[in-house]
């Protein structure tokens, strides 16, 4: 007896230390390839196994996929709890900041383990995905509470807004940590919180955008085909990511056939890699019309927000989201990144500008662009939100604001 009742317990846990290691090295993968591009292939090198060992702990890929979601979610729901449990709005969010900061620098000094991008929970069948839906909405239920309780009406949806833009940059923030030294990770930690928590608006300033008067960025009815397609596939990727957006249902989308989206393309990364072209064409076309305009630096800042949230929010043709980025061969990738770049870049220098003429806060820019950038990305995503609100605009200001004033402060709306 003492021989049988020994073995099971060592050998079920070798077994799951060596599943959580498959998950651990599926995680980076797909963060680097994307779920297209990671294969069991391509895990097994990584974790020094053959390909068929790998089906030992998980026979099918998208089983392998849930358990890399499952294993993120069940990290965030952790770190969102945890600090849920502090006495404090401000100390709650700086918490939940430094979690991910400190893991970061864990990973960086040879953890295994990473917060992998979600985006792809929508490709998954669904009784796959509604039960990680469902822990990502307890997630989402543990930030937005982060800024109290009890809060109904205009408050609930203003802090659901604070709570989808600080998840977002968190989810970023892997990636653009890349560019620092672990060294540095404490200032970017509490430059992040000043950011999120007093906003980048100056003294006296408030949320007043000016309209931009030329808006050749606006989608349209895309007569031409080339349009048609570029407007079809950004919609279909934003909405189920680039496995869910197929051929056939772009193609099925615009009422033409297969054979025509290969007359225009030929191949679903040539369509996506279009397709992030113009969403920055489109979104350079803002910053430049906004550095137009007559003002300040903030003032600038705020209308070239306004309009971009606007678009995501609203029109026909949003913004493609950075989530297709993994799917994309690694030359078109790198040169999405730089334009990406860039652009975070023109917001950085709009901002410098209103720090110089004392309309922005005294913030670091560079951070501050880093911050911007996911939540405009990520606007689209609040579409729903968005319907649900009194007017497009207040929906628009409830959103940025956060960016404007920070998230411990209610817009006079809110009251």
């Amino acid at each position: 007896m003492g021989e049988g009742t020994h073995a099971r317990p060592s050998e079920t846990d070798r077994f799951e230390r060596r599943r959580q290691d498959v998950i651990h090295a599926a995680s980076a993968l797909i963060n680097e390839l994307g779920v297209k591009g990671t294969t069991f292939a391509e895990l097994a090198r990584s974790v020094g196994l053959n390909a068929t060992s790998i089906t030992y702990y998980f026979d099918r890929k998208d089983k392998l996929v849930v358990a890399v979601y499952e294993a993120t979610l069940e990290w965030l729901e952790a770190a969102a709890a945890e600090a849920a449990a502090q006495p404090t709005p401000q100390e709650r969010v700086r918490s939940f900041v430094r979690a991910h900061v400190a893991l970061r620098r864990r990973i960086r000094g040879g953890e295994s383990g990473l917060i992998t991008a979600l985006s792809e929970i929508r490709t998954l069948g669904e009784a796959a995905q509604a039960p990680l839906l469902a822990q990502y909405a307890r997630v989402l239920d543990h930030v937005r509470a982060f800024f109290g309780d009890g809060r109904g009406g205009l408050k609930r949806s203003l802090d659901t807004a604070r709570a989808h833009i600080l998840l977002e940059a968190m989810f970023w923030w892997p990636v653009w940590s890349l560019r620092y030294s672990t060294h540095d990770f404490d200032r970017l930690e509490a430059r992040m919180f000043d950011i999120f928590a007093r906003g980048l608006a100056g003294e006296g300033q408030g949320w007043s955008p000016q309209t931009l008067a030329n808006e050749s960025w606006r989608g349209g009815d895309d007569d031409d085909a080339t349009g048609a397609f570029l407007r079809s596939a950004t919609v279909m990727i934003n909405q189920r990511g680039y496995r869910g957006a197929s051929v056939n249902r772009i193609a099925a989308a615009l009422n033409v056939t297969k054979g025509s989206f290969y007359h225009h393309h030929n191949a679903k990364d040539d369509l996506v890699f279009a397709c992030f072209q113009r969403s920055y064409d489109r979104l350079s076309a803002v910053q430049l019309a906004a550095r137009e305009l007559a003002g300040d630096g903030w003032t600038r800042t705020a209308s070239a927000l306004a309009e971009l949230i606007d678009l995501q929010f609203h029109d026909p043709m949003p913004l493609l989201r950075t989530t297709a980025l993994q799917a994309l061969p690694m030359g078109d990738r790198g040169s999405v990144v730089v334009r990406s770049n860039r652009l975070a870049n023109r917001f950085a220098g709009m901002l410098s500008d209103g720090i110089a003429d004392g309309s922005v806060r005294a913030v670091d820019p560079l951070v501050a662009s880093q911050l911007i950038m996911p939540a405009l990305n990520a606007a689209y995503e609040a579409r729903g939100w968005a319907a649900r609100q009194p007017d497009p605009a207040l929906a628009v200001k409830l959103y940025a604001w956060t960016l404007c004033a920070g998230v411990f402060t209610d817009p006079p709306e809110v009251g």
